[in-house]
């Protein structure tokens, strides 16, 4: 295995290694629980464009280090929306298979990343939540991967009632690929179909997967962007945030 060591300046916030065709990209900022900060966001993406030019990459594999694969968005630090919009496009473009492997919690904008990846596999220990409609606003630009994915009625619930639910559910509700007591060994024969595979059939059979997300990118990017921002600078919006960083109740919790 080769892996690519962390530059001078700092230490990276995505880490790269690389064994048999199958490069895997570490999130690694645990300080802050790999939250969706502009540095950790533009670190990821610059990480998969250098895998979409090699020719020995054949799939991504997205992990993390720490007890939580992303805890959305970092609410001091924000990525600019629209990068981070981009980011999840180019895990849905990307001509190679992008494959998430989760132990711990998911979050908020963490959720998007996994929606945009082609396979994801959780272990049980792992949970999920989309924590937004509890600090006042709503998992609007994640929605462009996933509602065309995630069972209807999964989505409703979990959406609207911010509440944690586990590998099982997250299965059974199209959000990840399996929930495995080892996710190391359920990848295991996923992987290694990834390599017994062409990079041209992969590259055409993810085009043929990705048709739907792809059009909802297109056609509701820009209104849920708009829609983000517009709910962020609200009162409520700000007492939720408030209160999330405070650790206390927001005033219109009864």
């Amino acid at each position: 295995m080769t892996q690519t060591q962390p530059p001078a300046s700092g230490p990276a916030l995505v880490t790269t290694a690389h064994e048999r065709g199958i490069t895997t990209l570490t999130l690694d900022s645990p300080a802050n629980r790999n939250a969706l900060s502009a540095r950790l966001v533009d670190a990821l993406g610059d990480a998969l464009t250098a895998c979409a030019k090699d020719p020995a990459v054949r799939a991504v594999l997205l992990t993390h280090t720490g007890t939580t694969f992303s805890a959305g968005a970092d609410l001091k630090e924000p990525a600019n929306p629209y990068t981070f919009i981009a980011l999840m496009r180019q895990i849905v473009e990307l001509p190679k298979p992008v494959v998430a492997r989760v132990s711990g919690h998911v979050r908020a904008g963490g959720i998007g990343l996994l929606g945009a990846c082609d396979i994801a596999v959780a272990d049980r220990t792992s949970d999920f939540a989309f924590t937004e409609v509890r600090i006042g606003v709503a998992p609007a630009v994640i929605s462009l991967p996933l509602l065309p994915r995630v069972e209807p009625r999964a989505a409703a619930r979990y959406y609207l009632t911010g509440e944690r639910f586990d590998a099982e559910r997250a299965a059974t509700a199209g959000l990840i690929t399996e929930a495995a007591d080892d996710v190391d060994a359920a990848l295991a024969p996923v992987l290694d179909g990834l390599r017994r595979a062409s990079p041209q059939g992969l590259a055409e059979s993810k085009k043929l997967l990705t048709v739907g997300v792809l059009d909802a990118f297109e056609r509701y990017a820009e209104d849920l962007v708009q829609r983000s921002a517009s709910l962020f600078v609200t009162a409520e919006a700000r007492e939720g945030i408030t209160a999330f960083l405070e650790r206390r109740d927001a005033s219109w919790v009864r």
